[in-house]
């Protein structure tokens, strides 16, 4: 089993590749919220808080195109939505933890922190139930903590050097796009099953659709149906297997003896075929 210091190192270092998209993207966003007007004590303050990248930029544009009040609280609401699903899919892992651990952790929980933390969980699941490994044995939030305060610490620099270089960036170095290239490599890796690879396109889809509409409402509504989709055929996938569990399958068929009736199937009385009056 491992230890709370290498697991946290674990963290770390899966969280490294991830920061080199990371830090444009915070500086990005500090030019960003002062040319939107926000002071520099706000601006930097979000970052802190908040500590989510995509809100703070749709919230930066949203201020600075004067959006009402209820469109940016609708559109916080919406985007970070995402983080319960996050929370959900963690949870049986952390679920033994104190409060002040899950508190500490529901704080760190990023995209890019929850993309390396599931699938260390899932890759390292069958040795950590091999060896017996759970309750307090179970070392692995450590491997959150580590990728969520390497964030962390990465995402309040960047925004301090954003902030304080602010237009001095060329547009010619085009650091938005690493934002893109960032998330895109966040998705492929959990991308593994029907209904994620489907929560994916549609909300890709409707996004490129409704690219144009006002108040970024093309991003919420594609964060809907995305997870709309998602849910939809995650359900139906858990549906069939409740009914192969409880025996709703097909099941092989039993025939009289010169093989031409179907007399009934494996777990079906007789009298429910009618059949057995042959």
């Amino acid at each position: 089993m491992t230890t709370a210091r290498t697991e946290f190192l674990a963290g770390v270092r899966a969280e490294l590749p991830i920061l080199l998209g990371v830090a444009p993207f915070g500086m990005i966003y500090g030019a960003l919220a002062i040319g939107a007007g926000l002071p520099r004590s706000a601006a930097q303050a979000m970052s802190a808080v908040v500590f989510a990248g995509s809100l703070q930029f749709v919230a930066t544009q949203l201020f600075a195109a004067g959006a009402p009040g209820l469109v940016l609280l609708l559109t916080t609401f919406i985007v970070n939505l995402r983080h319960m699903l996050y929370s959900a899919s963690l949870a049986p892992y952390l679920h033994k933890l104190p409060a002040r651990w899950k508190w500490s952790l529901a704080y760190l929980l990023t995209d890019e922190a929850y993309a390396p933390t599931i699938l260390h969980y899932r890759q390292t699941e069958p040795e950590v139930k091999a060896s017996g490994g759970t309750g307090s044995a179970d070392k692995r939030h450590w491997f959150l903590l580590g990728a969520g305060l390497a964030l962390w610490s990465v995402w309040q620099v960047s925004t301090a050097v954003g902030i304080f270089l602010g237009a001095q960036v060329p547009p010619s170095w085009a650091l938005d796009f690493t934002l893109a290239l960032t998330f895109i490599a966040l998705l492929v890796p959990v991308l593994t099953d029907r209904p994620s690879v489907a929560a994916a396109l549609s909300a890709g889809i409707i996004a490129l659709v409704g690219a144009g509409w006002p108040y970024k409402l093309g991003l919420v509504t594609a964060a809907l149906v995305g997870i709309a989709v998602g849910a939809w055929l995650d359900a139906r996938k858990k549906t069939g297997y409740h009914n192969k569990s409880i025996g709703l399958a097909e099941s092989p068929v039993h025939r009289d003896r010169d093989g031409q009736h179907q007399i009934s199937r494996d777990g079906e009385p007789d009298w429910a075929n009618p059949a057995d009056s042959l």
